[in-house]
């Protein structure tokens, strides 16, 4: 009998190893793959061509830094984040006309960019589901205008700092679904996956061959004029 209580002892703490395990599984390199909707106002579905924008998003991480590549047809825009410093390289490469530009962006330009909204008062309501193989947990919370906001996280993987969405450092988890607000334009993000594994290295120097120009000339270029 005592044996037995020994081997069940044994195997609880085996199976709660295991849950601990996969509770703090830490990602230091790889890319998620995320699926995005976009949330626009009636305004902004009269000035953007919907069929270009796409369904869904790639990004890289390695430690503090992260690339997003984003295929815009005509043009393939990199951004490239060091989370460390808050500052970010946008490259854009235009195959047709055999140029590339690129950007730097300050902390600055990234808290205008989000229009320098901060979150807080994130509260776990109980409410859960899986999302992506991850058991996630509805959380509210709110900006620093006031709005109310809620998101899906998960407490099973853990993110570099590079690598975890934008203004979420308060919250103790990982959003696996959440609204992200970029140059005014709101979109509803949802994780795919992430898949471990070599990336980068990545640097915020501009890459040998791309025309440096200021992010205010880069966004003229962007709208034309």
């Amino acid at each position: 009998m005592f044996k037995s209580i020994k081997t069940g002892v044994l195997a609880i703490i085996l199976i709660g190893t295991a849950i601990i395990a996969k509770a703090q599984k830490t990602f230091e390199a790889g890319t998620i793959t995320y699926g995005v909707e976009y949330l626009l106002t009636d305004e902004q579905k009269k000035a953007i061509d919907t069929s270009l924008l796409p369904s869904e998003s790639k990004v890289e991480f390695n430690g503090s830094f992260a690339k997003v590549q984003i295929d815009m047809g005509m043009a393939m825009l990199k951004v490239i984040s060091d989370a460390a410093v808050n500052n970010a390289l946008i490259l854009v490469d235009i195959p047709m006309m055999q140029k590339q530009y690129a950007a730097k962006m300050s902390k600055e330009d990234l808290d205008k960019q989000y229009g320098s909204l901060k979150f807080s008062a994130f509260k776990a309501t109980g409410e859960k589901q899986d999302m992506a193989g991850y058991n996630a947990e509805k959380y509210t919370y709110k900006d620093n205008n006031g709005a109310d906001y809620e998101l899906w996280a998960t407490t099973e993987i853990k993110l570099p700092k590079g690598a975890n969405p934008r203004g979420f450092s308060e919250l103790n988890a990982t959003a696996v679904k959440f609204v992200n607000i970029q140059d005014g334009v709101k979109t509803l993000t949802t994780l795919k996956n992430v898949k471990e594994g070599k990336t980068g290295p990545f640097s915020l120097d501009v890459p040998k061959g791309y025309e440096l120009k200021t992010l205010a000339e880069l966004n003229a270029m962007r709208a034309g004029r």
